[in-house]
This record gives structure tokens, C-alpha cells and sequence, in this order.
């Protein structure tokens, strides 16, 4: 399942980066570089809708309109898209 998130991205003074999903409350990551971030929000992402799905069975909550995000000094929005394995061993 193919599922495309925004997530909220900053960079800090000393170089590193930092996201958060507005919409995946709890949800965040961070990294070295904008790069690092990135792949470290996207697993961070994998495991929630993972657990949300699986160990909560809840429903994954609807997808924010980037433009609708407030957003802090310095922060911008990349839109992230995440392919979630709905069945263990079979690649989509």
C-alpha cells in the first residue's frame, strides 16, 4: 500500500536536521544531514502506521494538506511517500 504523508522538516544551527508528521502524532525523527533525516523519518513512519494497524488496530488517520500546516521559523514541508506491506513476504 502506498501511502503519501507530509512531514515537517527543519534544520538546526549546528547542521542537523529534524522532522515530524503533523498528521502520525508522536511520530518524528532526525539526522545529520537532510538526507539522513529523511530516511530515518520514513522508518519512523513504517513503524507507526505498523503499529497504529497492527498492535492497536486502529484505522490510519486522513492525510493533512501541506498547505494547511503552520509552520515554525526555518521549517518546510517535503511530502513523504511510504509503501507499507500489507502481507509479510510479498513485495509490491
Amino acid at each position: 500500500m502506498k501511502l503519501i504523508y507530509p512531514a515537517v522538516l527543519k534544520k538546526h544551527e549546528d547542521g542537523t536536521y529534524s522532522a515530524w508528521y503533523p498528521d502520525l502524532e508522536g511520530c518524528s525523527a532526525s539526522g545529520f544531514s537532510e538526507n539522513d533525516c529523511l530516511e530515518e523519518a520514513n522508518a519512523a513512519a513504517l513503524d507507526w502506521i505498523d503499529t497504529e494497524l497492527n498492535e492497536f488496530g486502529g484505522e490510519l488517520p486522513p492525510v493533512s494538506d501541506p498547505q494547511d500546516i503552520p509552520l515554525g521559523e526555518g521549517e518546510f514541508v517535503r511530502l513523504m511517500s511510504l509503501t507499507y506491506r500489507l502481507t509479510d513476504g510479498w513485495d509490491e
